[in-house]
């Protein structure tokens, strides 16, 4: 595999991360709910209009972009294991935004998913 195709898988994983720490970000401002018949639709204007939530659709329209862009050089069985570095990123990112728990299990499963993907980009 070349930079620029790792390049491309890298920035398709980090947007799509970027999407989903955006997404947290989102509900987090909204704060706890529930749908239901009543609420639906104020909930759903909500999370339709926060700017969080918003941004987070965008990232994930760009990186179904350059995922295409990444397939088009990459085989699929190369290129979408790497997709697990989102969880790394994730699990980082979640912990120094969201003050979420980073615990031995936590660091042990990462240290798998790198060595996998050190392992499975090398093939």
């Amino acid at each position: 595999m070349n930079l620029v195709s790792f390049s491309l898988i890298i920035a398709g994983v980090m947007l799509n991360a970027a999407a989903q720490l955006l997404i947290k970000a989102g509900t987090n401002s909204i704060g706890y709910f529930e749908f239901s018949r009543d609420n639906i639709l104020p909930i759903g204007w909500k999370l339709a209009t926060e700017w969080h939530i918003i941004s987070a659709m965008a990232c994930y329209g760009l990186s179904v972009v350059i995922w295409i862009l990444a397939l088009s050089r990459v085989q699929v069985s190369i290129a979408y294991p790497l997709l697990s570095l989102g969880y790394v990123v994730n699990a980082v990112a979640a912990w120094w935004l969201f003050n979420e728990a980073f615990n031995p299990a936590k660091v042990i499963g990462i240290g798998v998913i790198i060595l996998g993907v050190a392992i499975i980009s090398r093939a």
